[in-house]
């Protein structure tokens, strides 16, 4: 048996990126000179180089090639023949990698577009030319951590397993090689109801202020408790867990429209996400350590991200949390400019919650993101949420909008103002008018009725005992007093440009804050003529902060 061996993200099937330096890894005895050949089709060699073995882990850089299929790599040791690894049906192409929670985990075979897409058996649709290889999702190295990573590997559309890959990451990965005509690789990242948190180094969270708070926090819990302990303690929320969440399914399903409320009352409290413990996946750094450095610094085109949903109740502090997640994934893959596209929190509301607008915050970070960090572009989802559910079934706008933002701001093969949403760029104030200037809206705007979700908004307002203004019109203005008031509106400027909205209240003289679209859950009616919606806003820091948020009802982990 070879005393060497490949890191388990790479495989037969695997996809290596092109145009760009490969660096492969593995594992060895200390001191172990291994050499790495790559052939093509014919058995032509098309790169080859060697590395020696430190700290029981080896890495080989190849030089740069284009597309193509039908690739072998193998490892061997110089002098001796007997011992080599090799590995086939390797496609050179795109790769991506998936991070997130639950909405980037969402499987393909349980999104609305999902069976007619399994159903097209040959992938003539374009699964064909998507591989997948997911991260062993155990998020605590144990005999069983290692034992599972061996059996991962990467799975073409012939895989049965293709009905798990993650329908967003699943949909951007087709597009995306039906446009570029190449084989597009993406390795799942991603845990549901997980914190940027946990996917950053202990270092990044360490040496600020502010986001430390996440390792002090789980430094109190787990203060006085051993290993052992922690872990025996997990382990039994686990077994209590399962069978909570196998009651609820059965329950729902005998009960449809059934609220969390009653859910609660009939089993009682939902015992997610369990004691935070080093076994826990949520806890801060884990699933770093347990998944993303498992297949770093694999060379990949750029990140795909979808998350956000359970940093709501520190929504202040997410855009420090974001890029600071940014900075630290570059720094360890060694790419200072590694792409990331990341998709802007959907509407969402709880039925029977208040609107906490801890997800506006969210968003407003993400924009922010989107504004200072280079080569982080967002694309806004904002019409892409679903009533009452955390989960929106449909992923196959949501993939396809992240893939054009990829083509224009990655590629430079689409436009980027035909590919991101219209988003504020210029506020003047004219008498007791104010005129808000849009970038990517040089065609103009539509307008969209949209009284499903207005009677939705409406109905929870009344739940709540709030009345929505007959004037609602999702902007509202305020002056220097910050009190807010429904804005008419109307699209073009003083000089007819099409990329401006002019907002007016008979109720503001003085008008000093605007905002659109500030509510969890609501109408969507402002888009752009591309069809991509208008990123929800505010002017400027109106001295308001999230102070309240909803827990998490349901999440989804694989």
């Amino acid at each position: 048996m070879a005393k060497f061996s490949f890191a388990a993200v790479f495989s037969n099937h695997c996809v290596l990126q092109r145009n760009k330096i490969i660096t492969v890894f593995g594992y060895a005895e200390d001191g172990t000179k291994l050499r790495l050949i790559l052939t093509d089709f014919r058995g032509d060699i098309l790169a080859k180089n060697t590395g020696r073995a430190e700290k029981g882990r080896w890495e080989i850089q190849l030089s740069a090639q284009e597309a193509q299929l039908d690739c072998e790599l193998t490892l061997e040791e110089p002098g001796n023949d007997s011992e080599k690894i090799t590995l086939s049906d390797i496609a050179i192409g795109e790769v991506w990698l998936a991070g997130g929670q639950s909405n980037m985990e969402f499987e393909l075979q349980n999104c609305s577009e999902g069976p007619a897409e399994l159903a097209d058996t040959k992938g003539e649709n374009g699964g064909k030319d998507v591989r997948f290889y997911y991260t062993n999702k155990i998020a605590w190295k144990d005999e069983k951590f290692f034992e599972a990573e061996k059996n991962t590997c990467w799975q073409t559309w012939d895989s049965e397993w293709k009905k798990s890959w993650s329908a967003v990451g699943y949909f951007f990965a087709r597009q995306l090689a039906i446009d570029l005509g190449v084989t597009v690789g993406v390795i799942g990242c991603n845990w549901g109801g997980t914190s940027a948190s946990a996917w950053m180094r202990k270092e990044y969270l360490e040496n600020d202020e502010e986001l430390r708070s996440y390792l002090t926090e789980q430094e109190e819990a787990t203060a006085g408790k051993s290993i052992e302990e922690q872990c025996a303690e997990y382990d039994a929320y686990e077994v209590e867990n399962n069978e909570w969440q196998a009651k609820c399914a059965k329950l729902y399903e005998t009960v449809p429209g059934i609220t969390w409320a009653e859910v609660e009352n009939q089993l009682g409290k939902c015992p997610w996400p369990g004691p935070k413990s080093c076994k826990n996946p949520y806890r801060p750094t884990g699933l770093y350590e347990c998944m993303l450095q498992r297949v770093m610094p694999y060379t990949l085109k750029g990140v795909i991200w979808y998350q956000g949903e359970s940093d709501d109740h520190k929504p202040n502090m997410y855009r420090k949390l974001f890029t600071n997640m940014i900075e630290n994934w570059r720094t360890d893959w060694h790419d200072d400019s590694l792409p990331f596209v990341y998709i802007q929190l959907p509407e969402h509301r709880y039925e029977y919650d208040k609107d906490f607008k801890h997800w506006c915050f969210i968003r407003e970070a993400q924009q922010k993101v989107h504004d200072s960090v280079k080569n982080a572009w967002m694309t806004c989802a904002l019409d892409l949420g679903q009533f009452n559910d955390i989960h929106p079934k449909a992923k196959l706008i949501a993939g396809e909008r992240l893939e054009k933002n990829a083509m224009a701001n990655v590629y430079g093969l689409e436009k980027p103002e035909e590919s991101l949403s219209p988003m504020l760029k210029e506020v003047l104030i004219q008498d007791d008018k104010m005129i808000l200037s849009f970038s990517h809206a040089e065609a103009g705007f539509v307008l969209k009725d949209d009284e499903k979700e207005l009677k939705e908004y409406k109905d929870m307002e009344k739940r709540q005992g709030n009345e929505v203004p007959k004037d609602f019109t999702g902007f509202e203005i305020a002056g220097p007093d910050g009190i807010y008031y429904p804005a008419t509106f109307a699209f073009g400027g003083t000089e007819g440009s099409q990329n401006k909205i002019v907002l007016h209240s008979s109720k503001v003289s003085e008008p000093k804050f605007a905002r659109y679209a500030w509510y969890n859950y609501g109408p969507v009616t402002v888009f752009a003529k591309t069809g991509l919606p208008l990123a929800p806003f505010r002017t400027a820091d109106d001295s308001q902060a999230a102070t309240e948020h909803a827990a998490i009802q349901q999440i989804m982990t694989v």
